[in-house]
């Protein structure tokens, strides 16, 4: 008994404060961001994660390998990336978690905190009500082009407004819900795992000639680890629109309940139903990337004629829900 207590004393003592360690990361990246003088200087996780996907991409996804073979080098590349993020993760985590409790905590939530995207989406988003009112169509056009990735030229201002919100309701999701929830879950070693999962999927899990089979893995696993994260968002959404009135919030879940199943991601549907139901609005539907035109169900059933204000009223509705989200982390790091 003696040497199993002795054992278990030198273990990074960080597990018990993983809340804690989701809240401290949701603190210092609205505090900090990631700092462009950072950025410069080392660039940033995520393109580090991409530079080995695309590496193993231009290895292993060999156009002249029959379709299956294709799909299985998918799957293994898959595997190899994962299995390094969980690497870098663990060590990481051991080597902070020496520091001590506190300070521990600290600064491992720092280092996961340029995981996150809360202050980063916000900024993004906000640039295109901005341009819309200064410079019209065109500077909409540009702006809302940093945050999509369907053709801008395509898009009337209504279109740019609701491409806008859509953006913010997915990458609420994706950029900021989902991380600090496998950051609760499981620490930084999670959080790469998801970040290495989430950076493949907008790389390679596209249908094209090139990555359908390869990037099949990809797309599934990705599918897989943001369905909870989709969920909860579309609850702190709704909830968020509760406390600007409770038609809203009967709207939100509604168009959730009606149209989330319907739409062509899993897991986007959720977060941009709730928002559309929230505002009056209808969002997705048909829609353009590069050549391709998407016939998407609608999400919602309001208006289609987007506003700038809309865009406002959107932004609005995410820092509610930013600070349910903070809210929820409280309750989970205190009762932990």
């Amino acid at each position: 008994m003696t040497h199993h207590l002795a054992h278990h004393d030198v273990l990074p003592p960080l597990y018990p404060a993983l809340p804690w360690l989701a809240l401290a990361a949701l603190a210092l990246e609205a505090l900090l961001g990631y700092p462009d003088a950072l950025y410069a200087r080392i660039r940033h996780p995520v393109v580090w994660i991409g530079a080995l996907i695309g590496r193993l991409d231009r290895a292993w996804n060999d156009a002249a390998l029959p379709t299956a073979r294709r799909k299985a080098m998918g799957v293994v590349a898959e595997l190899v990336l994962v299995g390094a993020a969980l690497a870098v993760g663990i060590a990481l985590q051991s080597l902070l978690a020496r520091l001590g409790g506190f300070w521990g905590t600290v600064a491992t939530g720092l280092v996961a905190s340029g995981l996150l995207a809360q202050r980063s989406l916000h900024r993004f988003v906000a640039a295109v009500p901005r341009a819309l009112r200064r410079r019209g169509l065109e500077g909409g056009r540009e702006a809302v082009s940093h945050i999509v990735g369907r053709n801008p030229a395509t898009l009337d201002e209504a279109g740019v407004a609701r491409a806008a919100i859509e953006s913010l309701a997915e990458n609420f999701s994706d950029g900021v819900v989902a991380p600090a929830f496998w950051l609760a879950v499981g620490g930084l070693p999670a959080l790469l795992a998801y970040k290495a999962i989430n950076t493949a999927d907008s790389m390679v899990g596209h249908r094209t000639p090139r990555h359908e089979a390869y990037g099949w893995a990809a797309a599934r696993l990705d599918d897989v680890v943001n369905l909870p994260a989709s969920r909860l968002t579309a609850l702190l959404l709704v909830l968020a629109a509760w406390t600007r009135g409770r038609a809203q919030a009967k709207a939100a879940l509604a168009a959730v309940r009606r149209d989330a199943r319907h739409h062509r991601s899993p897991n986007a549907g959720w977060p941009e139903a709730a928002m559309a139901g929230a505002l009056g609005l209808r969002l997705a539907g048909p829609r353009t990337y590069g050549e391709v035109r998407v016939d998407d169900h609608w999400m919602g059933d309001g208006r289609a004629d987007a506003t700038a204000t809309d865009i406002d009223a959107a932004l609005s509705l995410y820092r509610r829900s930013l600070a349910l989200l903070w809210a929820l982390a409280l309750v989970f790091a205190w009762i932990s």
